[in-house]
């Protein structure tokens, strides 16, 4: 392999973290990645005295230009619009909280209120510890201009970023109960389970059925759960569903697969009582893509 080849290979898993933390889409984040190779492969390496920060420069940059030509497709998504899950490595081992948190859908929702510029800037500095000054250069903004762009993104996350129980055994232990509870159709351990105020947020993007609306509380939520378990699955019988424990997004989370594909996933966050207080399920096929492959995705915010 090329000494290029291998620079590239080297920082390919830091790129992809950068690039899905701002797009919250992996498909997105493949496509920034191999157009982040072909920048460097026709760039003069000989100029580049810091390969990681050079690489950092493209892949932000790109990344933000995506953003922005896909803002109008959300925001007239039909639904809520969800970000494409991915399979992670295993947190324990892996990542800490902090790492783990910051590419969990709860916060990737959060990130999707920012701007991109805003969000390049908050994912640089909050998440690889990049400094003010490198991030500027990443950017081609003036320091001045990235430290009140910083300001201002740490701000906003925390305004609406709710602080969710973030012990992995527990989050563990509530998704099998709640998994139990659903598929079963038992509306009382399923109320049991859920905090009061738990809001559903499904993602079919009108392609499969799914609540076009957030579902609040824990009676509604509950009965929709146990309606879906309780009828075939666009098309899928429900004795050839099957449904799987596994890292999505840094946290433990349900696959379910039927008839020879993934159909959905599903995430929950828990309160500080324990209860879960937000489930996420996403359904639309063409997010699963990155969880059909099967590929584990290395996210940790390290070299």
């Amino acid at each position: 392999m090329a000494d290029d080849q291998q620079t590239f290979a080297a920082h390919r898993s830091f790129l992809f973290s950068v690039a899905y933390r701002v797009l919250g889409s992996a498909a997105d984040a493949e496509d920034v990645v191999q157009d982040a190779w072909f920048k460097w492969s026709a760039a003069d390496r000989s100029q580049v005295a810091d390969p990681k920060a050079y690489l950092a420069r493209i892949a932000t940059n790109l990344s933000m230009d995506r953003l922005r030509s896909t803002r109008h497709q959300r925001e007239t998504y039909v639904g809520p619009w969800l970000p494409e899950p991915i399979r992670t490595t295993d947190t324990d081992a892996a990542m800490n909280v902090e790492a783990a948190d910051s590419v969990s859908l709860a916060m990737l929702v959060v990130l999707e209120t920012l701007s991109p510029l805003e969000r390049a800037v908050f994912v640089l500095k909050e998440v690889f510890g990049f400094e003010y000054g490198e991030i500027a250069t990443v950017v081609e903004r003036s320091e001045a201009a990235v430290r009140q762009t910083a300001h201002r993104a740490r701000n906003h996350v925390q305004a609406r970023r709710p602080r969710y129980q973030d012990d992995a055994e527990l989050r563990t232990q509530a998704t099998e109960r709640f998994l139990v509870a659903a598929t079963g159709g038992d509306i009382n351990t399923l109320m049991d389970l859920l905090a009061p105020d738990v809001t559903l947020w499904t993602d079919g993007g009108g392609k499969v059925r799914q609540a076009i609306r957030p579902i609040e509380g824990a009676q509604k939520v509950a009965t929709w759960l146990a309606g879906v378990a309780s009828r075939p699955y666009e098309g899928v019988e429900i004795h050839d569903m099957a449904a799987s424990l596994i890292q999505i997004n840094g946290g433990p989370g349900l696959v379910f697969t039927g008839a020879g594909r993934v159909i959905a996933t599903l995430t929950v966050e828990l309160d500080d009582e324990g209860r879960i207080a937000v489930v996420h399920n996403i359904a639309n096929p063409d997010k699963l893509r990155a969880m059909a492959t099967g590929e584990v995705h290395d996210v940790r915010p390290g070299p």
